[in-house]
């Protein structure tokens, strides 16, 4: 897959392609069903099949003080197109130049000049141009008279309700992982590159890989079975803390993963982690003997957990 910068033409090779076209963080079965539907399309019609998300997030831009609340990165989420099988993606970005488009100039300019599209495919809640005045019919209207044809795709439901981000970061919020790797399709991960720490875990037997969490989506704080991707291709089981450590003083924010019968050096390295299950809130402890019985205990029980997933 070809990897391209919204800053400058698609490339001749790949004109005239079906484009989806959205956000698609977290890249959950909803999103799956537009991106999936625009391959559909593109294999049937012997053209290119690309994929268009945006950086950074609208969201961002209109609300820069908002929490943290991303489910992927750039970088996963094209990864994750990719896998999937789409032959190119396109980084839009985000700015004030692009928020001020009308809906017939984001069409003009950025759907059939820059990009070249010869159809576009979103989901149903997609808007777009200045103030958001853009909706689905106005892509499609306006598409006709550039020569991008429009299609949607309509919401997935899951579990008796619309599979949505929202509702995945309601569920990390409350640490149900699992309801949460239902609609993502895969377990939520946290990447990132490997920092010094205090480095007190390998005092007491746990040597820990810490990650800045960054502008990810905060799930419940607490420890979790995790499963960690290295940089190396090694996959390896281990138990995490995700949270701001009230053990230690003074607080200070991470994802601290220790993995099981790992041995070697991590640091600078660039490693995901798999969030499988929320095994328990931080805690403080009234001593380190404490603390390192109950480290025992979730990783015994971590073992367990995924010793069957």
């Amino acid at each position: 897959m070809e990897r391209l910068s919204g800053d400058r033409p698609v490339p001749a090779h790949l004109r005239g392609g079906v484009l989806a076209l959205g956000n698609f963080d977290g890249f959950h079965i909803g999103h799956q069903a537009v991106v999936g539907r625009a391959l559909e399309r593109a294999r049937t019609l012997g053209v290119p099949a690309l994929v268009a998300t945006f950086d950074p997030h609208p969201a961002r831009l209109f609300r820069p003080d908002a929490p943290p609340f991303l489910l992927t990165s750039i970088a996963q989420r094209l990864d994750l197109f990719e896998a999937f099988g789409m032959d190119g993606a396109i980084v839009l970005p985000f700015d004030r130049t692009m928020a001020s488009v009308s809906p017939e100039g984001f069409v003009a300019d950025w759907l059939y000049d820059r990009i070249g599209a010869s159809a576009v495919v979103t989901g149903q809640d997609f808007t777009f141009g200045q103030n958001r005045a853009g909706d689905t019919a106005a892509l499609a209207g306006f598409g006709r008279s550039y020569g991008v044809g429009a299609e949607t795709v309509e919401a997935v439901e899951a579990e008796g309700a619309i599979a949505s981000s929202t509702r995945i970061r309601d569920y990390l919020r409350t640490g149900d992982m699992a309801a949460a790797a239902r609609l993502l399709t895969r377990p939520f991960t946290i990447a990132g590159t490997v920092q010094h720490g205090d480095k007190l875990g390998r005092t007491i037997g746990y040597p820990t890989a810490n990650v800045a969490i960054g502008d990810y989506l905060r799930p419940a704080y607490g420890v979790y079975a995790v499963r960690g991707h290295l940089a190396d291709g090694r996959i390896v089981d281990g138990a995490a803390n995700l949270g701001i450590r009230p053990q230690f003083d003074p607080p200070k924010e991470l994802l601290e993963p220790t993995f099981f019968d790992f041995a070697g050096d991590l640091y600078g390295q660039p490693i995901a982690v798999e969030l499988i299950e929320h095994l328990r809130p931080e805690a403080k402890f009234d001593s380190l003997d404490a603390l390192v019985a109950q480290i025992d205990a979730d990783c015994a029980e971590a073992k367990r957990i995924l010793a069957t997933r």
